[in-house]
């Protein structure tokens, strides 16, 4: 069972096991070129391979990538179905080397929007890495931090009914089950490419305690090297989880041995 970060204290280590990226700043790129945007989504698909190797490399286990939220839908038309034709096209093309460099795919969010070629592309994808065991990549996709609760708490009540009568015993255990990343832990280092800093709907529940990094860099400039600034920032956080500096510097007790002691 993944540990929650509000019942206990994760494990943390000098390398992120599960870095979470929003990947902003594609737009913005071309446009700094005099490039139409579909240039900068483009070159976005290639930043995403070199990171994903990165990743694998640097011993990172889960990388979340959030490719397209719940609200993008409001984004005009025509940049929506160039998208969603990157998402198949990308999807054809790396399937082979996924599976090859031993990398697990999974796919989050209310793909049923999706077209039944896409849907079915996801399926085969997943299907065809299920077994990888290097690294977990998850691609976001109309995703929403809100929607994913919603969802958790519609399937919760749906295997358990007797739980609207008495909502009282729902608690963490209870619901974390059926959130959409039930299967990771949660994110040790959060990041946002292109200059914003907020999470804008992603994984809300998940980075209740996930430390945070914001760069100026857009997305199709975000390399090995800038994975590192990250991480280098990251090591440098005090990850308390609720206690105080005080309690992090003092020295774990000793075990006590249940062995007797000799007579004398």
């Amino acid at each position: 069972m993944v540990l929650s970060s509000t019942l206990g204290v994760p494990r943390t280590d000098a390398v992120p096991r599960h870095v979470a990226i929003i990947m902003d700043g594609n737009g913005r790129w071309a446009t700094q070129r005099f490039l139409p945007r579909v240039a900068g989504h483009k070159k976005g698909v290639d930043a995403v391979r070199a990171v994903v190797e990165a990743c694998a490399v640097r011993g990172i286990e889960y990388l979340t990538l959030f490719a397209f939220s719940s609200e993008n839908w409001r984004r005009p038309a025509d940049e929506v179905s160039l998208l969603m034709r990157l998402f198949v096209h990308a999807l054809e093309r790396e399937v082979t080397r996924l599976a090859r460099n031993g990398i697990k795919l999974k796919v989050v969010g209310d793909i049923s929007a999706f077209e039944p070629r896409l849907q079915e592309l996801i399926a085969d994808v997943e299907a065809r890495t299920r077994d990888n065991g290097r690294l977990t990549l998850t691609i976001a996709a109309n995703y929403g931090g809100r929607w994913d609760i919603l969802q958790a708490t519609r399937r919760l009540l749906a295997e358990h009914p007797e739980l609207a009568r008495h909502p009282e015993r729902i608690d963490e255990a209870a619901l974390s089950p059926y959130l959409s990343m039930a299967y990771a832990p949660e994110p040790d280092l959060f990041i946002r490419t292109g200059g914003e800093q907020r999470i804008s709907n992603f994984l809300i529940w998940q980075l209740a305690y996930t430390e945070l990094y914001f760069t100026d860099c857009f997305w199709p400039d975000f390399d090995a090297e800038q994975l590192d600034l990250a991480c280098k920032s990251y090591r440098s956080r005090e990850r308390r989880f609720g206690r105080t500096s005080a309690q992090l510097q003092a020295p774990e007790p000793a075990a006590v041995s249940s062995a007797p002691s000799g007579g004398g």
